[in-house]
């Protein structure tokens, strides 16, 4: 034996019903709903038709979140990564200001290498700070303490004290 069990074209009709029952009484509940919550069901009402209002320092940050107690001028110090490359990076953000070059191994050991095109990087440095750091090309690497040197070198060559990041609690 077969059931045919089709869906009915269009709403059932006690829903038919209920929403008009709903309808013609939609004052008296509001009323009620009113009541029952303490004035809160108005106060809800009110806020989703209000026109939401942004201040106007949400408006210019992220998120709402406004970055605070930032200097507007970069503090710039050198930091060699843990790849070898060594970079002038902004203190606050730590974004990279400037791609100096890479610590590479040599015969004697890890020499600095400029970033020029000779060296191979696609983005070599400008003309003045290569002829500040010429000399510096090729620099040996002896020791533990040669890379402390070589970050005090470079940040006096290009005009910044060079101190790394302070550590805030």
């Amino acid at each position: 034996m077969v059931y045919v069990i089709s869906k009915q074209d269009g709403p059932r009709k006690e829903d038919v019903v209920a929403k008009k029952v709903i309808r013609d009484n939609w004052k008296t509940i509001d009323r009620l709903a009113n009541q029952l919550s303490g004035g809160h069901w108005n106060d809800i009402k009110r806020s989703r038709n209000a026109p939401v209002k942004t201040p106007e320092e949400q408006r210019r940050s992220l998120l709402g979140y406004a970055p605070t107690g930032r200097h507007d001028e970069p503090r710039p110090y050198v930091r060699i990564s843990a790849n070898n490359r060594v970079v002038i990076v902004d203190e606050e953000t730590s974004r990279q200001i400037l791609f100096v070059g890479e610590l590479r191994m040599g015969a004697e050991g890890q020499q600095l290498r400029l970033a020029t095109r000779a060296n191979g990087f696609f983005d070599p440095l400008s003309d003045e700070v290569q002829a500040d750091l010429a000399d510096l090309e090729g620099a040996l690497i002896a020791d533990e303490d040669g890379e402390e040197r070589l970050k005090r070198l470079l940040a006096e060559r290009l005009g910044f004290a060079s101190s790394p990041p302070t550590a805030t609690a």
